[in-house]
Order: structure tokens, then sequence, then C-alpha cells
């Protein structure tokens, strides 16, 4: 699995228009699933997640981790990130799980971090979504679990 981590001041994302997930303070998490992935990479990514170390304490340092901020989670599925693009011009989405095991792997990812006590909203799996963030630092980070990461 692999997952694009974004602090943010809000984000949000719209399906047709229709706002289908938002926040405020948090972080907007696109997220990638890949061939070979189960459920052990989702639990460890979300325990990833929610443990890690990117909000400023009171002295400007990333020492805080998204419960001790009181931030939310949005959650967004994105098989993109499984692309190579390092042979021509067009990326192979070879390494993208198959869009059922996707789609199970996600809703596992999400139900995790929710397991773990943090709001999570979501955007829609599958479908064409506008997402649109306002990005806080800019602070971002990819975050890699199972064979292709680790």
């Amino acid at each position: 699995m692999r997952a694009v981590v974004q602090r943010v001041s809000s984000a949000s994302v719209r399906v047709a228009g229709e706002v289908v997930g938002a926040i405020d303070h948090g972080a907007l998490i696109l997220l990638g699933v890949l061939e070979g992935d189960g459920e052990r990479e989702a639990l460890q990514l979300a325990s990833k997640v929610a443990s890690f170390r990117f909000f400023n304490d009171a002295d400007g340092r990333m020492n805080r981790a998204i419960e001790e901020v009181g931030g939310s989670l949005l959650v967004v599925s994105q098989f993109t990130l499984a692309a190579d693009g390092r042979k021509g011009r067009r990326p192979s989405f070879d390494k993208a799980a198959a869009p059922v095991e996707a789609q199970a792997l996600y809703e596992r990812f999400v139900s995790a971090l929710r397991d773990l006590g943090l709001l999570v909203e979501t955007g829609r799996f599958g479908a064409m979504m506008d997402v649109e963030l306002v990005n806080d630092g800019p602070v971002t980070f990819v975050l890699d679990e199972g064979p292709t990461g680790s």
C-alpha cells in the first residue's frame, strides 16, 4: 500500500458536484492499493498514519500525531499511486490491485483508522472525484507498507 499524506488546514472531495467528504484541520490521505497487499498491510499502514508525528508541537517541531492535535482524516482512493512510469511515455498500472480487492482493503484501512478512535471522512471508491485541499506547511509524506514499501 502506498499513501500520500498531506497535512491540511482543510480538504474536501466532491463527486458530481456533491460534497461526499470534508474536514478541517488534519490530513488528506491519497491511498493506493497494490497487487499483493492484504489486511496486514492495511492495518500496519493505518497504525503508522495514526501514530506518525507530523504536526507541530509548542516549539514548532513536528512532534505530535493526528489524535494529539484533534485532527481529522480524509481518505481518498487513488489507484494511480500504483503507476510505473519508468518505461515509455505512458504509465503502467500493472502493480495496482484488482478493483474488488482494492476496495475491500481501502475500506479495511478506513475502518482500522476509525477503530483507533480517529474521525475519518472518505471519498467514493472508483468515482471520478474533485479533491480540494489547503496544504498546511506544505507538509507531504509518502508512506509505503508491504512488498513494495515496508
